[in-house]
């Protein structure tokens, strides 16, 4: 149980986080198997079956993955118990944010579904045009990392803190830093589909534009924080627009976890499939953040309550 006077954060976390029957406990809340259902009608995507029955490398499909991060995501934070502030700030990571901007009321949650299956199906095809990849660079300065990338031709996509930076760009640069890493880091190549968060994916950002364009945003109900720069966003539209081009710029989780410490945050909650962005927060903001909290089925709940 949390106690009372702190400030209290949910985090939502991004591509890479999800698991093979990661909804399966979820669905056996009151009105949870319904609730998918309509978001499956939304995305056109059998969320229920993909999130229960697929396998790995089926959920690792970006056009699959996004939306089912996001459901999972949108499905927990319905069943939050009523201690949770209602004025708790949200942060998402990357595909993350839309599942925060439904938290926040910018968008609803049938299309914050909607919206993350049509980004991960135009960042898919964006992907086939060229082959790209990204990889994990462990440790290291975080300005001599990113230095070093440039001069692979190679961008940092995700500056997630805690000493991890994901270079993203074309295969055979990729290839290159895994093979030769820069003296005193460790870089693992990831499993990804391409080069997420760069010039890349410009494709994928023209279509999502001119899919927004049908939306009508409202401003945010509680803090929400942007990835471009760590800020508190209080327009709807302009939360909206970041959405779109975050696609091809990087993802400044860093610069995010030193907003929620500027809000006095002291404690996260990261909703399902929760893990990542906790680790991320226990390592960067220790000492700050006194409780980060990953809620990874419905067990975790009477945790909070």
């Amino acid at each position: 149980m949390f106690p009372t006077g702190v400030t209290t954060a949910l985090l939502c976390p991004g591509q890479g986080s999800q698991a093979p029957g990661m909804l399966t406990p979820w669905l056996e809340l009151d009105g949870a198997r319904d609730r998918v259902a309509q978001w499956s009608r939304h995305c056109g995507l059998d969320l229920i079956r993909l999130g229960t029955e697929a396998d790995a490398e089926e959920i690792q499909d970006t056009a699959v993955t996004q939306p089912l991060i996001v459901a999972a995501s949108l499905l927990a934070f319905e069943y939050l118990p009523s201690s949770i502030p209602e004025d708790a700030p949200v942060a998402g990571h990357s595909v993350g944010e839309l599942a925060a901007a439904a938290i926040a009321g910018v968008l609803s949650a049938d299309d914050a579904v909607a919206m993350a299956a049509v980004r991960g199906a135009e960042m898919a095809a964006a992907c086939a045009v060229e082959r790209t990849s990204m990889a994990a660079v462990m440790l290291g300065d975080p300005d001599e990392v990113v230095a070093w990338l440039h001069d692979h031709g190679l961008e940092a996509a995700n500056r997630n803190g805690a000493g991890q930076i994901v270079a993203s760009g074309a295969a055979d640069a990729i290839d290159a830093i895994v093979a030769e890493p820069l003296a005193g880091t460790k870089v693992r190549p990831l499993k990804v589909a391409g080069a997420f968060h760069t010039r890349y994916m410009a494709p994928a950002e023209e279509a999502l534009r001119s899919y927004v364009e049908k939306l009508n945003p409202a401003d945010p109900t509680r803090p929400l924080l942007s990835n471009a720069d760590g800020e508190v966003v209080a327009s709807g539209e302009e939360y909206l627009r970041r959405l779109v081009s975050q696609v091809t710029r990087p993802v400044r989780w860093d610069l995010t976890m030193d907003g929620l410490a500027a809000l006095g945050v002291d404690r996260t909650i990261e909703l399902p499939p929760a893990g990542t962005l906790t680790g991320l927060v226990r390592r960067a903001l220790k000492g700050t953040v006194t409780t980060p909290f990953a809620v990874k089925t419905p067990a975790n709940l009477e945790e909070l309550s």
